[in-house]
């Protein structure tokens, strides 16, 4: 999980274009939105697109959304539990 975590937080800053931030800036439990990376729901779209477009997953409920993306674990979380193995 360690490296899909990693994974996660470098494909977070390209679709972000958060590039004056490090993977090893955003920590695994740290808040993404509000509080911690200050997220908006403009960028969780971005995160939708970015699980769609490399995990191949789709979020079928969207009240599901603040929980999937509170943190970079609860992504790797989600990933790991419908990413369809192919």
């Amino acid at each position: 999980m360690e490296s899909l975590m990693q994974d996660l937080k470098a494909k977070i800053i390209g679709q972000l274009n958060l590039q004056h931030l490090s993977p090893e800036q955003i920590g695994d439990d740290e808040p993404l939105f509000v509080d911690g990376l200050g997220l908006d729901s403009i960028d969780a779209l971005e995160l939708i697109v970015m699980l769609q477009q490399h995990y191949g997953i789709k979020i079928a409920n969207p009240e599901e959304g603040p929980k999937i993306f509170r943190s970079v674990r609860s992504i790797a979380e989600y990933v790991m539990a419908h990413q369809k193995v192919g």
